[in-house]
């Protein structure tokens, strides 16, 4: 069981991470093929002017491209873990670097993660499971696949759920973005549509490109 210490610790995280996201607005989620392709495109989003990156840990060598990043940016980008499924993989995230964790569900790398004090953004779609993602203790509930729904789902959520925290994540386009945030989305999380064909590789003037047109879009 965490003392007191940490649990405050843990508190003001969570506090700091619902804030940068609510002023940054926009999430690039960086999966790609490797760990150098994965640092070639966050280098290029925060050229670009994005300053808040989530490398999924589907990227072979994740948590090296995290930890590289973070050496290498330091404070000035909120850098995060995607797709963190076990509790060893909510460790070796923090240990590398990563200032939040990010699931598709409730996974045991959830529970670690809020266990350690490691701020996280839990995946949930129904409102038992937003709720559920909530009493765990997570400071933001993604809403994905947020494309399932559409923003007017995050318009409906707000009534009777008005004091939590929500990411639409799955199927947001630069057109759709400004939508889900006035609908009551804090942030979108943006993966396929923004890092295209360069997440294996591909054009990344193109991704700088695309980087621009959502910042543009998340502005207004």
């Amino acid at each position: 069981m965490m003392d007191d210490g940490i649990q405050s610790g843990a508190g003001r995280g969570q506090l700091e991470l619902v804030g940068e996201l609510s002023q940054r607005r926009l999430l690039a989620i960086v999966r790609a093929d490797g760990a150098e392709t994965a640092i070639a495109c966050a280098r290029v989003l925060v050229e670009a002017g994005v300053t808040a990156l989530e490398v999924s840990l589907t990227t072979p060598g994740g948590v090296d491209a995290i930890g590289r990043l973070r050496g290498e940016f330091g404070d000035d980008v909120l850098l995060g873990a995607g797709t963190v499924m076990t509790a060893s993989q909510a460790d070796a995230v923090l240990e590398a670097g990563a200032a939040f964790a990010v699931t598709p569900a409730i996974t045991r790398g959830a529970l670690r993660s809020v266990e350690i004090g490691l701020p996280l953004a839990c995946g949930a779609l129904t409102p038992s499971e937003i709720v559920a993602a909530v009493d765990l203790g997570a400071a933001a509930v993604k809403i994905f696949p947020a494309g399932v729904h559409g923003p007017s789902y995050f318009k409906e959520l707000r009534g009777p759920l008005p004091d939590v925290r929500l990411v639409a994540v799955g199927g947001v386009t630069a057109d759709s973005a400004p939508e889900y945030l006035r609908a009551g989305a804090v942030a979108v999380g943006v993966g396929s549509p923004l890092l295209g064909d360069a997440a294996k590789g591909g054009d990344l003037l193109q991704l700088k490109s695309r980087a621009q047109q959502f910042l543009e879009a998340v502005a207004g």
